[in-house]
């Protein structure tokens, strides 16, 4: 073979490589994205023939063709498939779609907790209740739960659309008259099969919560007796498992779910999960779901998610749901350690575990340090840091709040940890153990440090008094919305702190492999838990007013809440909203303020959306020659942003139209409390009405100066028997 052809066969073969490289480096970029299409398509072949068509016209090579993995059909159109980063900006710009964007993981995010609230299992109760449906997105349900009895319920109401995904492990009934499991991947487990059972516990905790029966004696192995039950006790659930076990929560999953809801006939949709999404409603699959519900008539109740107390820190935001952040309640556990010195130190934890009062050594993690480790390491007792050989058998003290799985696993026999961070939230341990102040801590290892055999035993943990409850919980993330600021959220604040409800028993209820417990009732906290209250008190106000709008109930929750002190709370309205729910009272706020889809369309228009993307979005002529900004969007709260200067000066006006559901013939005269430096005022101030659901107008004008990052207001619109009232924000960071 000559060198010319030596030379071109080597050239050809690097070519060969380099293709092969390329294709291999393309594939390895593959990454699953949801397409979102607007609305829901009347003839589910030619959408799919559709979505197959703009995917090969934007595919990269046309010898693999792409295929869609889920596709939505029911409430709203769209599509997850796999894509190249490329492929994806390419369908962005396609005429027929509203927006692209990757399909991720979200995360999931009561004995006393109803009580506690103002609503007591006496509280009136609407016979119509057993018709409202409220649809729970989470990580299934533990049927067999005596929260889910459906002893004295009839057959599912009519308007009931959905299906229920039996198993031999798993059967509705009248009380679950719904579920099904979502997973666009296809893949199972043994563990976890495919099937709406739930493993993980989290989605049985919030259906009780919600919804679940009374059930008495309840209590966490005897810690926090008394009636567990949830809001709308009489009320149906449905099932919709898009959580799984190390996966999370897909986006795919979360957005089929929606679809399927919507199309079922459910009444509220609760959704205990989260995530971080960028500056788009329709590239955040919560809100996208939230949006066609509501344009059904079904309300989305969303938490707030857990990532405060930092500013703008929320996961659900939209303005046609209601947003829910957590609080404590007037119990808190309290867990005590006794040293060898006979000094006692005062923890908390959710300690079921008895050491009998026996006196163990104790040893801190910083001193037991791992092969591999050293002390910087060892002392927060991290997954295999500490040698067993040097702990097993004692108490460990940690630095920190993250210990308890590396002293479990290294066979402590319990762990002290010890921190300032999130001192309201009980942390629930695998083992014995107690969560102690910095300076406790501090003494603690001061006497294993001075002590020749340094003891130590923990004792079960006891309920307590929490006399300056309610207070918006540490980890409960805060405002203001990060796409509109001027759109108050969260919007209330419901019970998330050490809440007891309904748990799988196949899960371990620290959430640590080994953890052995086998329960029907844990607590635990989270926005999770305050979402579902918030979703039972809106399903219990829905079955006193079947036809109000979902605004119409979150109006009656926001305007007749429990207001907090904004000196207790770090970020006051952007914290709690318009305060705490108070369920009884929501049934007779007086007044509503009331929005529908023109509204939020109209909104849509004013923050820069397109006439192509809502009628996308609508499937009708929606079109943007009417916009509203966001001041004027008819909520039950009003936040005033402006911008930092030397002057601090604000000022700004906002429009609204509030419907009488009252008394006939009434009166409302309006008081503000705000403030010195800002003038608020309400023009007319004064609203007459002469019948039920006459609607009248005010604006509300807010002119002065503040000498505070947030500043605190109200609007009271009083007609001597009933109050409806709004919170008023000015903040000057966004």
């Amino acid at each position: 073979m000559d060198t010319a052809c030596r030379t071109s066969l080597h050239l050809f073969t690097l070519l060969c490589f380099a293709l092969f490289l390329q294709l291999c480096q393309s594939s390895s970029q593959l990454k699953s994205y949801i397409v979102y299409t607007g609305n829901a398509m009347k003839d589910e072949d030619s959408a799919l023939a559709l979505y197959s068509s703009i995917l090969q016209e934007v595919a990269e090579s046309k010898a693999e063709p792409k295929s869609v993995q889920q596709h939505y059909r029911r409430s709203f159109s769209g599509f997850a498939a796999k894509l190249t980063e490329e492929e994806a900006n390419r369908l962005a710009r396609h005429e027929r779609v509203v927006a692209v964007f990757p399909n991720e993981k979200k995360q999931l995010h009561t004995t006393r907790s109803w009580d506690f609230i103002g609503f007591p299992l006496q509280a009136e109760r609407a016979t119509v209740e057993s018709d409202v449906i409220i649809g729970v997105l989470d990580s299934g349900i533990w049927a067999e739960s005596e929260s889910f009895n459906d002893k004295g319920f009839g057959p599912p109401p009519s308007k009931w659309k959905g299906t229920c995904q039996s198993s031999k492990n798993f059967t509705c009934n009248n009380k679950i008259i719904g579920a099904k499991s979502y997973k666009a991947d296809g893949f199972f487990t043994n563990e976890e099969p495919n099937s709406p059972l739930d493993i993980n516990g989290h989605g049985t905790h919030t259906a009780s919560t919600a919804a679940g029966n009374p059930v008495s004696p309840a209590s966490m192995l005897g810690l926090a007796q008394g009636t567990a039950r949830g809001g709308a006790i009489k009320a149906r659930i449905a099932v919709y498992k898009v959580c799984w076990l190390d996966e999370g929560c897909s986006d795919a999953d979360i957005l089929a779910a929606f679809d399927d809801a919507i199309a079922d006939g459910v009444d509220i949709i609760s959704v205990s999960i989260g995530g971080f999404s960028g500056g788009n409603y329709f590239k955040h699959v919560i809100s996208i779901g939230a949006f066609h519900a509501v344009r059904k008539g079904v309300l989305t109740v969303t938490s707030a998610g857990n990532s405060g107390p930092r500013y703008s820190s929320l996961s659900n935001f939209s303005p046609w749901s209601i947003t829910v952040a957590a609080s404590t309640i007037d119990r808190k556990f309290v867990t005590k350690v006794e040293l060898g010195n006979n000094i006692t130190y005062e923890g908390v934890s959710i300690n079921t575990f008895d050491l009998k009062g026996e006196l163990y050594p104790i040893i801190y993690g910083g001193d037991a340090p791992n092969k591999g480790f050293d002390s910087t390491i060892s002392r927060f007792c991290f997954s295999d840091s500490l040698d067993k050989k040097l702990v097993e058998g004692k108490i460990v003290l940690c630095d920190g709040r993250s210990g308890a799985i590396g002293t479990f696993d290294a066979g402590a026999v319990g762990a002290l940890l010890q921190g300032q961070s999130y001192r309201d939230l009980s942390p629930s341990l695998p083992l014995p153990g107690s969560y102690l102040d910095l300076q406790d801590g501090t003494s603690i290892l001061d006497y294993i440090n001075s002590t020749r055999i340094p003891t130590a035993t923990i004792f079960k943990t006891d309920a307590t008094k929490d006399t300056v409850a309610p207070i918006v919980a540490s980890f409960s993330s805060r405002g203001p919305n990060i796409i509109t600021p001027e759109v108050l959220k969260p919007d209330l604040v419901a019970p998330g702190v050490d809440i007891i409800a309904s748990w799988s028993p196949v899960s371990p209820p620290s959430g640590v492999d080994g953890d052995n417990r086998t329960l029907s009732f844990n607590i635990i906290s989270g926005t999770s838990m305050a979402c579902p209250h918030v979703s039972g008190a809106a399903a219990y106000v829905k079955s006193f007013y079947p036809t109000w709008s979902p605004a119409a109930i979150r109006s009656a929750l926001m305007t007749t809440a429990r207001q907090l002190n904004p000196k207790n709370n770090l970020h006051a309205e952007f914290a709690y909203g318009a305060g705490q729910i108070d369920p009884s009272k929501a049934l007779y706020p007086g007044l509503v303020y009331d929005a529908g889809e023109i509204d939020y369309v109209r909104f849509l228009c004013g923050q820069g959306y397109s006439s192509r993307s809502l009628q996308l979005v609508t499937g009708d002529s929606s079109s943007c020659t009417e916009t509203s900004s966001a001041r004027d969007l008819n909520y039950a709260s009003f936040a005033l942003f402006s911008p930092p200067s030397n002057s601090n000066i604000v000022s700004g006006s906002f429009n609204r139209t509030v419907t009488n559901v009252g008394s006939a013939t009434c009166t409302y005269k309006a008081h503000v409390i705000g403030p010195e430096g800002l003038i608020i005022e309400a023009n007319p101030n004064v609203l007459s009405f002469t019948s039920l659901n006459q609607k009248l107008s005010f604006v509300l004008t807010i002119n002065g100066t503040i000498n505070e990052a947030v500043a605190s207001a109200s609007l009271t619109w009083d007609d001597g028997k009933v109050q409806v009232r709004s919170p008023i924000v000015v903040f000057t960071t966004a």
